[in-house]
């Protein structure tokens, strides 16, 4: 029998849960807007809390205010998982923003490994 290649999935892309309040704001192409909290950002998209959902395939400028400053970019509307939960991509993300977005997620994921070795080294043996 004849014996196919397994091809390796992508690894996903890292994820920062915000655990603060993070305003973001969606522009839609007819010029409306909606605000929302961003719940979960990656390099590649993430997961907004909006007060309804926004049609899918929809396309949008979003911009949000991290601790590295603000990133704007553009982003298709995925299919909503709850009424006030819905997922993005990013379509296009300027370098200046994607760095901003880079080190928001590597400062997050460094202060998780940090509080991870600090639990670690305090729990009793």
């Amino acid at each position: 029998m004849l014996s196919l290649p397994q091809s390796q999935p992508a690894p996903r892309a890292t994820r920062v849960h915000f655990t603060e309040r993070t305003p973001a704001v969606l522009r839609l192409g007819d010029g409306r807007r909606v605000s929302g909290k961003l719940k979960v950002v990656s390099l590649t998209g993430g997961l907004l809390s909006v007060p309804h959902p926004v049609n899918t395939g929809s396309s949008a400028k979003l911009m949000f205010l991290t601790g590295a400053g603000m990133v704007l970019g553009s982003a298709e509307m995925l299919s909503p998982i709850s009424w006030s939960l819905q997922p993005f991509r990013f379509v296009a993300l300027a370098d200046d923003d994607q760095d901003r977005l880079k080190t928001v997620i590597q400062q997050s994921v460094e202060k998780k490994r940090t509080n991870h070795g600090q639990i670690e080294r305090s729990r009793a043996w």
